[in-house]
Order: C-alpha cells, then sequence, then structure tokens
C-alpha cells in the first residue's frame, strides 16, 4: 500500500486497523506521480498494481472498492498466476 501520509501517520493508521502489509509513505508524492495515482485533489487513487518477480507489471486495476479489495486481490493474483 502507498499513501501520501507521514510515515507516523501510516504507523498509526497500521496500529489502529491491524495491518499486516507494508505501508509505504510518499508525502512528497514523488513515486504517486510516477506511477499516475496521484488525483486532483492531492491524494493517491485506490489502484493496485501487479508486479511480478521480474519488475513487470501485469495488470493495473483502476476499480478497487475497500469493501471487496482483499477479495479482489486474491482473485486477480490467481488469475495471474502470482500467487
Amino acid at each position: 500500500m502507498a499513501s501520501t501520509d507521514k510515515p507516523e501517520d501510516n504507523r498509526s493508521f497500521a496500529e489502529k486497523n491491524d495491518a499486516s502489509f507494508p505501508i509505504l509513505s510518499d508525502p512528497s508524492k514523488e513515486m504517486c506521480k510516477a506511477y499516475g495515482v496521484l488525483a486532483t485533489w492531492g491524494f493517491a487513487q485506490r489502484w493496485t498494481y501487479y508486479i511480478d518477480i521480474d519488475g513487470v507489471v501485469r495488470m493495473i486495476d483502476k476499480s478497487v472498492s475497500p469493501r471487496t479489495a482483499g477479495e479482489q486481490l486474491v482473485s486477480n493474483l490467481e488469475s495471474l498466476d502470482l500467487h
């Protein structure tokens, strides 16, 4: 996960939500701009990039819903054979 928030804000979010995954802090928004996910309001859009072991972007999911993100993630990983 990537966020435009500061590391301490992401740490607080992760602790509050028992996150079991890393969160990249990008307060300068450089990475978000490079991946094209920086929305006009200044935050990262909810897009998922599926990158294989060789660093090749295999898929970009631009219709991520917070309610179904976990199921979508598993399904996409399986269909791309990246699990």
